[in-house]
């Protein structure tokens, strides 16, 4: 090739890349969200470099979001990926690519709880902190659990066994979700048989926040506690549970065409069970759904508001349904890379990450546009160009401006040039 052709090349590049690309790939601009100095400290905290030569923590952090944004269904089909983008990969601080036998060795003996920790403290680090203008008062709350069916009885299954006389194992993901933000605050991953009430002793909620469940979740004992932090809880009554009605409050004309049936204060529980299940004040909201003519009834500490507000904010509660199918279907947990517990944790947190990285790019760009993108727009926009060298935010700015400005290499007789 003669010097003025090379010339040519370079020149054309040059104006080609810097017209719409970026020097680092969209996987390198969602990756350097994830502090490098937090990556460290929580790999020394947990020793997840210990024993380890080339592959680091980070590294199989890179490979295992890699496998969740393309929805890598084996370890050859990852690692090969990987191969092929080696000199795209130096971007991200990667200068070897695993084999899938030491890949499935990081997947087996490093502790999936430093990807669980990186997981709360992104979430702490773009969502927790809030305007000091904002009060924390009515801050809402969604609790519920998922569960996904694993390939064998890894961990222990639920429910009913099949026709076959087998069970499935399954992991279950129980989850605290910030309605605000749309995203899970607090997740704790166990076994499928493990109980949902077992979760709410875990969780720390603000003093002046609202937090709904189902009935899975009933708890005396920790509603008292959430009536002494002044949190109001809200719910529904199981058809077998024992209660007292103290006194009816009147349901307005309002109320009444909304669809409120009876609005009562209550006393749940039985004396004689006191001592294991004390007794809770608490007020019952029977509600009728115009839409589907099901009949509701709701519990809850909220003495004050009215009725419909209570139906209201059950209704929120679906939200989190919308969570998880988002997250099923976004990054199909259907296939493993590992047939242990430790293996299976890993690659759920990191589509959870995978999933978090995307909500803190769509919040920052939807803030500065009047017309949002949705979740499944952005996804989708990444998992096709990932390793393309595009500025992501500018792009999703003003993808109408970028196109503009490109510039390609012009091509006469089926070759470049």
């Amino acid at each position: 090739m003669n010097v003025s052709l090379d010339y040519h090349i370079q020149t054309t590049f040059m104006k080609y890349k810097h017209s719409f690309f970026t020097g680092q790939p969209i996987f390198s601009q969602l990756l350097s969200l994830i502090p490098r100095s937090m990556v460290g400290c929580l790999s020394r905290k947990h020793n997840s470099d210990r024993y380890c030569k080339k592959f680091k923590a980070y590294d199989h952090l890179v490979t295992m979001l890699y496998q969740g944004f393309f929805q890598c269904l084996s370890l050859r089909e990852l690692t090969t990926g990987l191969q092929a983008n080696a000199e795209r990969l130096r971007h991200l601080g990667m200068s070897n690519t695993p084999r899938r036998s030491t890949l499935a060795d990081a997947n087996k003996r490093r502790d999936s709880a430093f990807f669980e920790e990186l997981y709360h403290d992104i979430y702490k680090m773009y969502f927790s902190v809030l305007p000091d203008s904002r009060p924390v008062s009515g801050k809402l709350y969604i609790v519920d659990s998922t569960t996904i069916s694993l390939f064998s009885e890894i961990m222990k299954g639920a429910g009913t066994y099949g026709s076959n006389g087998r069970k499935k194992g399954g992991a279950k993901a129980h989850v605290l979700m910030d309605a605000e933000h749309n995203l899970p605050c607090f997740v704790r991953i166990t076994e499928a048989r493990s109980s949902d009430v077992l979760f709410l002793k875990e969780l720390s909620i603000p003093s002046g926040s609202i937090i709904v469940f189902d009935k899975a979740y009933i708890n005396h004992t920790q509603f008292l506690k959430w009536d002494q932090q002044n949190t109001i809880w809200v719910t529904r009554q199981r058809i077998d549970s024992s209660f007292r009605i103290e006194s009816h409050n009147e349901v307005n004309p309002c109320s009444s065409q909304g669809g409120v049936l009876a609005d009562q204060i209550i006393i749940m529980g039985r004396p004689s069970n006191g001592h294991i299940s004390p007794l809770v004040k608490a007020r019952r909201v029977t509600y009728k759904d115009r839409a589907s003519d099901k009949e509701f009834v709701f519990i809850t500490n909220d003495l004050s508001s009215p009725p419909l507000q209570i139906a209201d904010i059950y209704k929120r509660r679906w939200q989190i349904e919308l969570l998880f199918k988002r997250i099923k279907q976004r990054y199909p947990l259907r296939y493993f890379l590992g047939d242990n517990v430790n293996a299976i944790n890993i690659q759920i947190w990191c589509m959870l990450i995978c999933d978090l990285l995307v909500q803190i790019v769509m919040k920052n760009v939807n803030q500065q546009r009047k017309q949002a993108w949705s979740y499944a727009n952005i996804s989708s926009m990444i998992k096709h160009h990932l390793m393309t060298y595009i500025q992501l935010t500018q792009f999703l700015l003003n993808p109408e401006r970028a196109l503009l400005n490109y510039n390609p290499t012009p091509i006469k007789n089926g070759t470049l040039f």
